[in-house]
């Protein structure tokens, strides 16, 4: 599923990774940022930016805070919050130069003094195949410092929001549906949900009753949305 400005999208896959993606055909021609949970089917296109979604981080870093106690997670989870809070209050929705340098070096001395508080990993035994297991926080730490520029290219692009709750919330009802009522017993059927449900949470977007929507779908009145 998509959303960008007024416009969402969902499209039924029987696979979520890059072969949805590819059929679907949206990332693949975009240039401009997207947004998302660090997923690394996302992260295989590298014609665009990326931004990773701060909601996710945040609640990443509650619970390692919570349940291991880790103060640099603890002050990350500040200064994202303060970082987002100062640049939706800013004229540019954006960080200028200096208070840039200042919130890149904030996030690395954070990650340094978090390397040190978190505990050694034992090396690999030896004739053990594949990776060493790393706990949560472990990951988590590796993973802001990996991707430091898309954490923190919400401050630096105006055009890159914070979180891509626009996109969770869109979704949510279809994951309501799939609780309650279960799965469509025929493709079909999904594929025509997977259309209406785009419309009808396109049109509300831009600020049309569900009602009048499907009235204006029915009697084919669609010059009127694209301003004709």
């Amino acid at each position: 599923m998509y959303s960008a400005g007024n416009i969402t999208l969902k499209f039924l896959h029987r696979k979520r990774g890059k072969a949805a993606i590819e059929v679907i055909d949206l990332i693949p021609r975009y240039g401009g940022a997207i947004i998302h949970d660090c997923w690394s089917s996302y992260l295989a296109y590298h014609h665009g930016g990326h931004g990773l979604c701060g909601s996710h981080l945040l609640r990443e870093l509650t619970f390692i805070f919570e349940a291991n106690g880790y103060a640099w997670a603890r002050n990350m989870k500040r200064l994202l919050q303060e970082t987002c809070i100062k640049v939706s209050k800013s004229a540019d929705k954006k960080l200028h130069d200096r208070d840039l340098a200042n919130l890149q070096k904030r996030y690395r001395n954070i990650l340094t003094r978090g390397a040190k508080e978190l505990p050694v990993i034992p090396p690999k035994p030896n004739g053990k195949r594949g990776k060493l297991a790393k706990s949560d926080a472990h990951n988590l730490l590796e993973r802001l410092q990996t991707y430091e520029t898309s954490m923190l290219l919400f401050a630096k692009d105006p055009h890159v929001s914070f979180t891509n709750n626009r996109a969770e919330r869109d979704l949510r009802m279809s994951k309501v549906k799939q609780k309650m009522s279960g799965c469509f017993r025929a493709e079909t059927y999904a594929l025509a949900y997977c259309r209406i449900s785009s419309y009808l949470q396109t049109m509300a977007s831009q600020g049309y009753n569900p009602l009048i929507a499907v009235q204006m779908a029915l009697a084919g009145e669609f010059d009127s949305i694209r301003g004709e």
